[in-house]
């Protein structure tokens, strides 16, 4: 008796098409308007890490390629090209790149040179030392003795346009790149720019030809090992 009552009662609600389009717009708008918000912050996160990656690799690859070495200057307008392409400002924006070299005699890599250039770096030294790259270990690939690898990383202070209950983050990106046309890439101009350096092993010093790389002789122009954070 009861289930034929019920039955009947939701036959009937579900035929019915009265109602009144100003309640049912207050009930459904909000949801409406949230669940946009959402998808359009979830959707400018993503984005604005893809940005960040790629040009993360644009400046990997572009100091690749240098075959006399770079400066200061050439450093500062990588940052201003890293600003421009994600669109952010030296404000919220951090870069550091580096040289590293490996030995396989002391199987492990060490800095030739590194640069930083952002205003605040949160709990980051303003260049790369050799006692950070025991933490980068798993993210370097197999070397030969001498091989240089450049090194790029970049954060970004992200927010979210709405609260819809993620919070702000840093977003940060991580690639290395194997010098193309050069066996090396030396740095000059320590003193102008802000930046910081650290110096190779000294005990190999005269090996750092990085000629032992297969990269170099046999594939010219292709040794672009990305990696990510």
């Amino acid at each position: 008796m009861l289930t034929s009552f019920l039955k009947r009662r939701l036959k009937r609600f579900a035929a019915n098409d009265r109602g009144y389009i100003s309640t049912e717009a207050v009930i459904v708008l909000p949801v409406m308007l949230w669940l946009f918000g959402a998808g359009w912050v979830y959707f400018d996160a993503f984005h604005q890490q893809s940005v960040n990656q790629k040009a993360n690799y644009v400046i990997g690859d572009m100091i690749s390629r240098e075959t006399d070495g770079v400066s200061s200057t050439y450093i500062d307008n990588a940052f201003n090209l890293l600003t421009t392409l994600t669109k952010s400002d030296s404000a919220i924006t951090d870069m550091r790149t580096a040289v590293v070299e490996y030995s396989s005699r002391r199987d492990r890599w060490s800095v030739v040179w590194s640069e930083q250039r952002g205003d605040a770096m949160s709990g980051v030294a303003s260049a790369l030392t050799d006692a950070d790259l025991v933490s980068f270990g798993d993210r370097l690939p197999p070397a030969m003795d001498n091989q240089q690898l450049v090194l790029v990383e970049t954060w970004e202070d992200w927010e979210p346009a709405f609260d819809i209950g993620i919070g702000a983050f840093q977003i940060r990106t991580y690639s290395f790149t194997a010098p193309r046309y050069a066996p090396q890439i030396p740095f000059a101009g320590n003193d102008t720019g802000g930046g910081g350096s650290s110096s190779s092993d000294d005990d190999d010093t005269g090996n750092g030809n990085g000629w032992g790389n297969p990269w170099y002789g046999n594939w010219p122009g292709r040794g672009n090992g990305w990696g990510r954070s």
